[in-house]
């Protein structure tokens, strides 16, 4: 049975940082992408970021581009997402996933290139000013 956990979530002031980790068992993702997400209240879920499993490429949204970082341990089976200078529309459940490549897709769980299948159930980011 797949599993990703996601932890690290918590209060922060503006300016702050956190460092959000995703555990993945059941399976092995080395075709697939990790995949960070995020959903405000009263919002659509929006991409954050992914990393290749085998290769370590990366892509972020722009809203956090140059501010976050996406990184992956593969011994341990972990995803990370480090953010830093936090502001308060960062606020949101933050959700990791893991996707199988789909050059050409569509709908709410596909994103940049890949189609997301499995999902962890969040962790809350709450950035107070």
């Amino acid at each position: 049975q797949v599993q990703l956990v996601e932890s690290g979530g918590g209060l922060v002031q503006v300016g702050g940082s956190l460092r959000l980790s995703c555990a993945a068992s059941g399976r092995t993702f080395s075709s697939y992408a990790m995949g960070w997400f995020r959903q405000a209240p009263g919002k659509e879920r929006e991409f954050v970021a992914h990393i290749t499993w085998s290769r370590g490429n990366t892509d972020y949204a722009d809203s956090v581009k140059g501010r976050s970082t996406i990184s992956k341990d593969n011994n341990k089976n972990m995803v990370y997402l480090q953010m830093d200078s936090l502001k308060p529309e960062d606020t949101a459940v933050y959700l990791c996933a893991a996707g199988r490549p789909v050059p050409f897709g569509g709908g709410s769980n596909w994103s940049r290139g890949y189609q997301y299948e499995y999902w962890g159930q969040g962790t809350q980011v709450t950035v107070s000013s």
